[in-house]
């Protein structure tokens, strides 16, 4: 059996999947601040590849979708080296089956197309995805696979770095929602503020583009790390998928390849 090897760069992680179709077979997960060397790349490959019982020979090809242009040498180089493979890149101009209308297409992030890629190509409707990553950010797809609209927010886990780094007492917390928004301590008190407010910040956004779209009927579709816990709190959400990259990138793989109309 042979999998497509995709690469999600994102500015706080690198989630590297093993892809038939869009079938997850695994996936793997580091930290994008490391600097790595091709090698230690390479390395981290081969184990990601060695818990699945899978050597090089069983990768049909590697796609790589980044925001973090600093790495790519590194990590492109590992990919030649320890795959054997030259990783297609993902970017503005790459054929995605989705017409980005942006006042500047170029400047669109690679994980943005992916997002909206798979949307698009998943459920053949409008779409609003939300990416809780570092960012978040909330794009729009229309019926007809037009990428036009965009709202970005700062990710919950920034607000939460932001409110411990630039206040003397409050300490570092987890993200996690409290039973009720009334609590009695500090740290529950900042988790409240975090979670509750972010969860009126995704509702209140969601509304008004659905609002200002006219299309009070199109899907609303989170990923992300974080995504997962605001999904779960707001009837405004209606799919959660953890994959949404992954499948994106295996989409706009094989659209490529000729292997989707």
């Amino acid at each position: 059996m042979k999998y497509l090897l995709t690469m999600d760069v994102g500015n706080t992680h690198i989630k590297m999947q093993l892809m038939d179709g869009t079938f997850v077979k695994g996936s793997y997960r580091l930290t994008t601040k490391t600097p790595r060397t091709s090698d230690e790349f390479g390395i981290c490959i081969r184990e990601f590849l060695n818990t699945y019982d899978l050597k090089k020979e069983n990768i049909l090809d590697t796609v790589i979708s980044s925001v973090v242009p600093k790495i790519m040498y590194s990590l492109t180089s590992a990919v030649i080296k320890y795959i054997g493979k030259n990783p297609l890149i993902i970017g503005p101009d790459i054929e995605t089956g989705v017409e980005i209308k942006t006042d500047n297409p170029k400047e669109v992030g690679a994980d943005r197309i992916v997002d909206v890629a798979m949307a698009y190509h998943t459920y053949q409707r409008s779409c609003i995805i939300i990416d809780f990553g570092t960012a978040t950010t909330f794009d729009y797809v229309s019926n007809d696979g037009v990428f036009q609209y965009t709202v970005i927010a700062p990710g919950i886990g920034i607000i939460s770095s932001a409110l411990t780094s630039q206040t003397a007492k409050l300490p570092d917390i987890e993200i996690q929602k409290p039973e009720s928004i009334l609590v009695k301590n500090t740290v529950k008190g900042m988790q409240a503020g975090l979670v509750y407010g972010y969860i009126g910040l995704v509702e209140h956004i969601v509304r008004q583009m659905k609002k200002e779209l006219g299309d009070e009927e199109c899907l609303v579709i989170a990923t992300g790390g974080l995504g997962k816990i605001i999904a779960s709190e707001t009837k405004l959400i209606d799919v959660y998928d953890p994959d949404v990259a992954g499948k994106g990138i295996s989409i706009i793989y094989h659209l490529n390849k000729g292997e989707i109309a």
